[in-house]
């Protein structure tokens, strides 16, 4: 198979697109535009000379610099090809074992090439589309008209990333696709950029992806907001689902893909807003030799190891392993967490891959849901803010919140190319997940905020366990019917999921009755110490009629799915899809016996044009559908009152752009609308009955940047505006509210500058304008800026280190919210120190 710089297209925008650009009024743009002023300020500066300077291709630039480790000749070819954009291809058996030099300095390409290939026995022969390395005894006769299978050296979608820019994301279209030829905004974070920034948590993660925030999640989950819509489900790993509620870490991650707008047609059901998908590191054929070390502020104390072996030709072997044990700026707030992850690559022949492997991954920790508000008024909007208390305080019981979850899973990858141009791919995930956390917590606002001040509390524990197991084929075929080409991906995908999940509510001083749930603790010492007693109330009378949860799910999903990205024009691109989901769940109520059984079929479409004025320009226009089922993100929400209606479903319109100003430096932008629709609201007058309607719109424009400015300076942020409201009086919030916890504006940048080899340094600004905490918009959450940096030293070829600083000017401020009282502070200043060593 050989490699090009596959063609991009783009589309002529749809005809939808109009009504989101017309709606956006001129005085929201007017302030959008002052936010990504001063977020993109200083690059602006640079790029004016810098980058429009070298924005021709690269094939027309006689020199480059590189910085190309010793190590690997595979890997340093595929750099090469990403740094230049030309096209290299290779016999795979010529090079797998092959080393290389490394290349630092400036070159032109065919010097630089050279330079790499000393000493090898390899040689590069041009040809007209670029060049082919081989034997040096092969490359003195003329170049055969047919050539024998080579290998792309070009990054493949589960290949490495170069820097802080990604070429390809595997996930988005599920082929060989550069990113710019795919009709939908998605920022990948690759595995620099989450070392450069010590990133361990999706909190670090999205923190510099623009239209993606992050939420409380009651201190005991990830959970994501895409484009004001609030997940705690559309999470992946290598494309399968891995939906339980608790915080993933980071230590077996080569990158995340974030993909924003409706994304039901490659992931079925959920993905309303977005999806994040995290991609395991595989054993390679190169030795990996990594150990760090990481101490910091509030005795954050870390260690990974990263090691990789090739046992044979055939077998490649990689341990990941984690261990961190942290308390907190919280009191009486702590973690423990570790993991292990074994792979195993086996390649029996050319065209056939094999992974396997295993986790264990284990997270204990202390469930922190923050501080409540004051001065809130029912129906007044405005009228609360965050309580003003330290940023440590913590409201209730630290010691009697704990909340852990095991995870335990096996992973298989089989994929074979025949000779015909079809591939087939097979994916197996099983992972069994134990989850339970308990929290005694602030349940209402202070009524004060002295020695007078009071504030309600209350409890309650959950245990969850699950069982999953998804199957995931795919079938690629490319083919070309006259002058158009077709790359088709088609595929099937079955998944099963056993669900238990129970709840136990807390009663203060054995007083089982709906007075006994709730307390109240000092506003100067929040600290509950009244006995608390658990146990289940499964008819509802000693809570105030609301029953504690004691049910069993299984959830069968059979999905069928075909995608045809074909290429009209060389100028123009399309992206056409189609998924149909059989949803099918049956649900038990231990608590009164009831059986509940819903079926849903759900067809999601997506249509895409992408249309490329220039090689590295493509504009597109894209339209997507998903649908969240009433079981909801976590499965355990089916109730009689809601088993028989529709399942929501959420349209995104998208019009954007996306140019490779260089080979290793992205620009994108999008213009989008996703609607909300099947949202359950009263009927008017009669509030006994319920109706569906469509209850909510968000509109907005994202600016992205990343990749390398100049040789030495690394970037990557962007800008967000976001506006998201109720349309249609709904039944927990009227129309013309707010969407909780989505902020208009939000500008991150991260910046890294290399001096020398030797030493760099970091500087991240985050901004992030006011939001509402609830749909009630009652209590404001006040906007911030804070300020990171960091510094890399290298000490020699085996040791180096870095310090990071978060929050440098040590600003108060509000990190997330959950709702109106569980308002958590964001950290004071914080130090971390990172000892690597490579060897």
């Amino acid at each position: 198979m050989k490699n090009k710089n596959v063609e991009r297209t783009i589309s002529d925008s749809a005809a939808g697109f109009e009504g989101i650009t017309r709606n956006l009024r001129l005085s929201s743009i007017t302030v959008a535009v002052r936010y990504a002023l001063i977020g993109f300020g200083l690059s602006s500066m640079a790029l004016s000379q810098a980058v429009f300077a070298e924005s021709v291709l690269v094939a027309q630039v006689s020199e480059l610099t590189y910085n190309i480790p010793e190590g690997s000749l595979e890997e340093a070819l595929n750099r090469f090809a990403q740094q230049t954009g030309i096209t290299i291809s290779f016999a795979p058996a010529e090079v797998k074992d092959a080393k290389t030099q490394g290349l630092k300095g400036k070159f032109s390409v065919r010097d630089g090439l050279e330079r790499l290939l000393a000493g090898s026995e390899l040689h590069a022969v041009q040809q007209a589309d670029g060049y082919v390395v081989r034997k040096s005894s092969a490359a003195v006769a003329d170049p055969p008209a047919t050539l024998p299978p080579i290998k792309v050296s070009a990054s493949t979608i589960t290949g490495s990333t170069d820097g802080y820019m990604a070429m390809k994301s595997f996930s988005a279209t599920r082929t060989d696709t550069p990113l710019r030829d795919v009709p939908q905004s998605i920022t990948v974070v690759t595995q620099e950029m989450i070392r450069d920034q010590t990133m361990q948590n999706m909190a670090d993660v999205v923190r510099y992806v623009p239209g993606v925030g992050i939420s409380q999640g009651e201190g005991n989950r990830d959970a994501v907001i895409f484009r004001g819509n609030n997940s705690t489900g559309d999470f992946y790993v290598d494309g399968l689902r891995d939906d339980v509620q608790y915080f993933r870490d980071l230590y077996n991650i080569d990158r995340v893909e974030v993909l924003k707008g409706s994304n039901g047609m490659i992931f079925g059901r959920g993905g309303a807003g977005g999806v994040i998908n995290r991609v395991t590191k595989e054993a390679g054929w190169t030795p990996i030799r990594e150990i760090s070390a990481q101490y910091g502020s509030f005795s954050h104390k870390r260690i990974a190891v990263d090691i990789g072996q090739p046992i044979n030709d055939v077998v490649a072997f990689r341990l990941n392993a984690m261990y961190e044990h942290s308390n907190s700026y919280r009191n009486g707030v702590e973690l423990e967490r570790g993991g292990v992850n074994p792979t195993l690559t086996i390649k029996p022949t050319g065209q056939t891959k094999i992974v396997l492997s295993g986790e264990y991954f284990t997270d204990n920790r202390i469930a922190d849901r923050g501080i409540p508000s004051f001065g809130t008024m029912s129906g007044v909007v405005d009228s609360g803010r965050p309580a003003d208390t330290h940023r440590s305080t913590f409201f209730g019981n630290a010691a009697n919140s704990p909340t852990h979850t095991d995870v335990g899973a096996l992973n298989s990858l089989i994929e074979h190319a025949f000779e015909n141009n079809l591939k087939v791919r097979n994916r197996t995930r099983y992972a069994n997940y134990d989850k339970f956390y308990q929290n005694v917590f602030a349940s209402g606002p202070a009524t004060a905020q002295d020695a007078s001040g009071r504030v309600n509390v209350q409890a309650y524990n959950d245990a969850t366990q699950r069982e999953n197991i998804f199957n995931q084929t795919d079938f690629l075929y490319a083919l070309d019917t006259g002058s158009i080409k077709h790359e088709l991906m088609g595929g099937v995908e079955y998944g099963r999921q056993v669900t238990d999940n129970f709840r136990n509510n807390g009663y203060f001083n054995n007083n089982f009755t709906s007075s006994g749930r709730t307390s109240s603790v000092a506003f100067l010492n929040p600290v509950s110490l009244i006995p608390l007693t658990f146990r289940p109330d499964p008819t509802g009378d000693a809570s105030g009629g609301s029953a504690t949860a004691n049910n069993h799910g299984v959830v069968e999903v059979v999905g069928i799915y075909l995608q045809d990205q074909v290429t009209l024009h060389p100028k123009l691109k399309a992206v056409l899809g189609i998924r149909y989901d059989n949803f099918d769940l049956k649900f038990r109520n231990h608590n009164t016996g009831q059986l509940l059984h819903t079926n849903d079929g759900l067809i999601s479409p997506r249509v895409g044009l992408i249309y490329k004025p220039i090689e590295t320009m493509s504009v597109y226009g894209n339209y997507s559908l998903s649908y969240v089922p009433r079981a909801g993100d976590q499965l355990t929400s089916l109730s009689l009152t809601n088993a028989a209606l529709k399942p929501e479903s959420f349209m995104n319109l998208e019009l954007g752009a996306k140019w490779d100003i260089r080979p290793d430096l992205s620009l994108t932008a999008a213009l989008y609308q996703l609607d909300r629709s099947n949202v359950i609201a009263p009927v008017p007058n009669d509030p006994t009955r319920t109706t569906l309607v469509d209850g909510q719109r968000a509109r907005g424009a994202e600016v992205g940047l990343m990749g390398r400015i100049t040789p030495q300076w690394s970037v990557m942020g962007g800008y967000a505006y976001t506006d998201a409201e109720i349309t249609r009086t709904i039944s927990n919030a009227q129309a013309g509210a707010v969407v909780a916890q989505v902020p208009k504006h939000t500008v991150s940048m991260w910046n890294r500058y290399d001096f020398t080899p030797f030493l760099g340094l970091g500087l991240g600004v985050i901004h992030r304008s006011s939001m509402y905490a609830a749909l009630d918009n009652t209590v404001l959450l006040p906007g911030f800026t804070r300020l990171d940096a960091a510094m890399f030293v290298r000490l020699n070829r085996t040791l180096r280190v870095q310090a990071n600083i978060e929050n440098i000017a040590n600003v108060d401020y509000i990190a997330s919210a959950h709702n109106n009282n569980n308002i958590l502070p964001g950290a004071p200043r914080i130090f971390r120190l990172t000892v690597v060593a490579n060897f």
